[in-house]
């Protein structure tokens, strides 16, 4: 039996609280849901395709979790977090001594596949895969789970160009 995974990007993020602080690196994912990332939240939860599911797993990225926990809230469906359905890594030595910008420009032109020649140190597409699939297998127990992440993570299990809009949705069975 395969299991269903509903794969929800987070809601609308705002960042200009943690841009006042001077957060940098991992600092900026603390960001928040705006209003409207809320009320995106909100209306996923009413959506019929996550009836029945069992559970949610969230990244632990502020964003996806305060998404998945206003799901978690209005559905009663337990949460839970996976660390590794974190973002994708600009810069996988957590130096940040390189604009994340830049690093993400170059992901896209090398279509996700690292070389020698890359300036930049990010995450692989292969790698990213890999790490997603991973850490949904450990719920292959159930028949079906929300999986509350980024875009680029949700891309890992459809296609490398899948544009996912705020709290979009995508399915997959695994």
């Amino acid at each position: 039996m395969k299991t269903k995974f509903i794969l929800v990007r987070h809601g609308e993020p705002r960042y200009d609280e943690v841009i006042e602080k001077g957060y940098v690196g991992m600092g900026y994912d603390l960001g928040k849901l705006s209003e409207n990332g809320v009320r995106q939240a909100e209306e996923r939860a009413k959506d019929p395709l996550l009836k029945d599911a069992e559970i949610i797993i969230s990244s632990p990225y502020t964003r996806a979790l305060q998404t998945a926990a206003i799901i978690s809230r209005l559905t009663d469906i337990p949460l839970t977090v996976e660390n590794d359905l974190h973002e994708w890594m600009p810069d996988t030595t957590f130096l940040f001594d390189q604009d994340a910008n830049d690093s993400f420009q170059e992901y896209l032109s090398a279509h996700g596949i690292r070389n020698v020649s890359h300036r930049y140190r990010w995450e692989s597409y292969p790698d990213l895969k890999k790490r997603v699939q991973l850490t949904l297998i450990k719920y292959k127990n159930y028949k079906k789970v929300i999986v509350v992440c980024h875009g680029i993570v949700m891309s890992a299990l459809t296609r490398f160009d899948d544009v996912i809009e705020h709290c979009g949705v995508r399915e997959v069975k695994l």
